[in-house]
């Protein structure tokens, strides 16, 4: 029975050539996607101060009392 390798049966070596290929292949992959991670936190720290900022501002509005002030 052939596996491919040639051999006959998958050693160690094969395993371990083949999971290292993959890891690789896999690497560059993930050091891209926490590099896209990186730049998106401060653009979402700026959304979160922007809406805290304009939600702050509409419920003063409401809270706001109007006072009149007569002389006599």
């Amino acid at each position: 029975m052939s596996r491919g390798n040639g051999h006959g049966s998958i050693t160690r070596g094969d395993i371990e050539s083949k999971l290292r290929s993959i890891r690789d292949s896999i690497e560059p992959v993930g050091d891209q996607a926490v590099g896209g991670l990186k730049a998106l936190i401060p653009v979402i720290a700026a959304v979160v101060v922007v809406a805290a900022y304009v939600i702050g501002r509409k419920s003063g509005k409401k809270r706001r009392a109007i006072i009149e002030i007569r002389r006599i």
